[in-house]
C-alpha cells in the first residue's frame, strides 16, 4: 500500500480539535465520577475520551481530502499485511509485558509493598478486546494522522518526544480524576514520552505501519492493568527508568534522526 500524505495536514489543528472534543469528557468526569465504581480497574469516565483522536483525524482528513482521504486513512490503519518483516510484531507484543515484569522484579528487590499477584485468566481476553478497540480509536489520530507531517519537519526522536509529551499531558485530567498524586502523574507523562519514541521506532522500521502502533498501544494498557492487582500497584517511576534505558539503547543503535538506521547492520 502506498502511503500518500496530504501536505495540508496540520498538527496544530489536530491538537486544538482534540482538546475541544475532549472537554465534554473531562467535564463528564467531574460530574459522573469513575468507571472504577463498576469495574475492578481504576478508570474515570473521562477515559472515554479515547474516541477523540479518531474523530479529530476523520474530521480533518475529510476536510482535506474528502471521502477518499478517510478511506485511505482507515485502509492504512488495518493494513497488517504491510509488515514485510514480521519480527517487528515481537516488540509490539512483548516489550511492555517484559518491561512491567522487570518493574515488578525491581519493586520486589527494593522491598516495596506489593500484593500477592492475583490475575483472573478470564480478564485477559476482555482486556485485549477492550484495549484493542481503544487503541484503534487513539492511533488512527496519533499514528495515522499525526506522524507523517511531523516526521517531515523533525527528527524521529524529536517527533517522539513532542507527541509523547502531548499524549501524556492529554491524559493528565483523567489521571487526576482517577485519584493519582502529582508525582505519579509526572512519571506517567515521562513514560508516555518513552513509549511514543519506541512506537515511532517500530513505525519507521515496519514500512510505516499503523496497525503495529495499535498493537503496541493495546499492550501498554493490558500490561499495566494486569500488573498486581489490576494495576493498583503499578509504579510509573520505575517503569520510566526501565523504558528510558530501552529508549537510549534504541536511539544509540538506530540513530536519533530516523530511528531506522541500524548501526550494526551489514552495509
Amino acid at each position: 500500500m502506498n502511503i500518500e500524505v496530504s501536505q495540508k495536514k496540520s498538527p496544530l489543528k489536530f491538537h486544538i480539535l482534540l482538546i475541544v472534543l475532549s472537554l465534554p469528557f473531562w467535564i463528564l468526569g467531574v460530574v459522573a465520577g469513575r468507571l472504577a465504581d463498576q469495574l475492578p480497574i481504576n478508570l474515570p469516565i473521562s477515559a472515554l475520551m479515547a474516541i477523540c483522536p479518531i474523530i479529530a483525524a476523520i474530521i480533518l482528513v475529510h476536510k482535506e481530502n474528502g471521502a477518499r482521504g478517510i478511506r485511505e486513512l482507515m485502509g492504512r490503519t488495518f493494513y497488517y499485511k504491510g509488515v514485510s518483516n514480521k519480527i517487528w510484531y515481537l516488540p509490539c507484543v512483548f516489550m511492555m509485558p517484559l518491561v512491567l515484569l522487570l518493574s515488578y522484579t525491581a519493586m520486589r528487590l527494593l522491598n516495596l509493598p506489593l500484593p500477592i499477584p492475583h490475575i483472573q485468566i478470564i480478564a485477559i481476553p476482555i482486556f485485549l478486546l477492550v484495549f484493542f478497540i481503544a487503541a484503534i480509536a487513539e492511533e488512527v489520530g496519533w499514528t495515522g494522522y499525526l506522524y507523517e507531517p511531523m516526521l517531515k519537519r523533525w527528527s524521529a526522536l524529536k517527533t517522539g518526544v513532542f507527541i509523547g509529551a502531548i499524549w501524556g499531558i492529554w491524559h493528565v485530567i483523567p489521571l487526576i480524576q482517577a485519584g493519582n498524586d502529582p508525582i505519579w502523574i509526572v512519571w506517567q507523562v515521562i513514560t508516555s514520552i518513552f513509549n511514543r519514541i519506541l512506537m515511532i521506532w517500530i513505525y519507521n522500521n515496519s514500512r510505516k505501519n499503523v496497525f503495529l502502533g495499535i498493537i503496541y498501544h493495546m499492550m501498554i494498557n493490558v500490561s499495566v492493568f494486569l500488573f498486581p492487582n489490576y494495576g493498583s500497584h503499578y509504579d510509573p517511576a520505575i517503569t520510566s527508568i526501565i523504558l528510558g534505558i530501552v529508549t537510549m539503547i534504541v536511539t544509540f543503535l538506530w540513530g536519533s534522526k530516523t530511528l531506522a538506521k541500524y548501526r550494526l547492520s551489514k552495509r
